[in-house]
């Protein structure tokens, strides 16, 4: 089978259900044996090595719950992303991503993500969708991105999820929304242009990228890294997207277990070159409102992307997030 393809994840999926659910089986008939032997035959029931091996893995899976549940989900990481380019002579742009932040009505990471964002020092932020999981979050969405501050702007596109909203989400956020829209922003007398495209109107995505420059740098927003087969000479340099959620639960060695892709685990989190095109997948902040709020081997991601002129000197020992 393709692992590439969007269906082909459901297969350890269904493997890892069948692995869990028989030492479930094992576990209740082990203890339901030994309570058996212990209270009706009035003997000391034998524990043997199979009977050890059950119990170790039903508690191991147990503490993997319990952290999936309660240490994962609050648990943000920073990564850095620096990009040169020939389009810029001397300046340095610094833009921060955040994706997927499913608010709902009781908090998790969201109030500590302002602090965390505005400390990254960010030129331009940007929200690559997926706001709430239902109106229950949106007072708590709003308040969040209303307290993150960049001097270029703050700009957004709608996901998957936002669409099942009717409300305004960015009302009083600050944030910019670009549904079919480029921007362009200047520093220090050079340029960067940002364009955005609402999830559901990508497949008129040309109205938006038309409007940019290929002589400037360009980012472009898109929710899924779906979009990514259609950018073909097209003047985007950076494509940044979210939507996996890097799987939400993911197993080592092997990643992404569901993509809600149709790349599958092609696109599934992090870097990518496509092309003339660098490709990011964030892994977002949030939980799918579908199912349970967990998070495994898939931590919260902040993104920031830091874009310096071809010819700059950068030292390996510097640290992007305290200049």
């Amino acid at each position: 089978m393709n692992m590439n393809s969007p269906y082909a994840t459901t297969l350890p999926v269904m493997i890892l259900l069948t692995a869990a659910g028989a030492v479930l089986l094992f576990e209740v008939y082990v203890l339901g044996r030994w309570l058996w032997l212990k209270f009706h035959r009035k003997t000391k029931p034998p524990v043997r090595c199979f009977h050890l091996l059950i119990h170790s893995l039903v508690l191991t899976g147990l503490g993997c719950v319990l952290y999936a549940a309660l240490i994962e989900p609050y648990w943000p990481q920073i990564t850095v992303v620096r990009l040169k380019t020939p389009k810029l002579q001397h300046t340095v742009f610094r833009i921060v991503q955040i994706s997927d932040l499913h608010c709902d009505a009781r908090p998790r990471l969201e109030p500590r993500l302002p602090e965390l964002v505005n400390g990254l020092d960010p030129d331009i932020i940007v929200f690559t969708g997926d706001a709430v999981n239902s109106l229950d979050g949106l007072e708590l969405f709003q308040k969040t991105l209303a307290a993150m501050t960049a001097p270029l702007g703050q700009f957004a596109v709608r996901g998957n999820w936002d669409y099942r909203i009717t409300a305004d989400l960015f009302d009083g956020t600050g944030f910019e929304l670009l549904p079919l829209k480029a921007v362009r922003l200047e520093k220090d007398g050079e340029a960067v242009m940002v364009c955005g495209i609402d999830y559901h109107l990508g497949r008129v995505s040309q109205q938006a990228l038309g409007q940019l420059d290929s002589d400037t740098w360009n980012v472009l927003l898109y929710h899924s890294p779906d979009l990514i087969d259609y950018l073909e000479h097209q003047p985007v340099d950076l494509f940044l997207s979210g939507h996996t959620h890097g799987g939400q639960v993911a197993l080592p060695f092997y990643g992404a277990l569901v993509t809600m892709s149709r790349h599958g685990k092609t696109y599934e989190a992090g870097r990518y070159t496509v092309g003339d095109i660098t490709l990011y997948v964030n892994r977002g902040i949030g939980m799918c409102g579908v199912g349970p709020r967990v998070r495994f081997c898939a931590r919260p991601e902040i993104t920031l992307f830091e874009i310096y002129p071809a010819d700059e000197m950068l030292s390996e020992t510097d640290d992007p997030l305290h200049k």
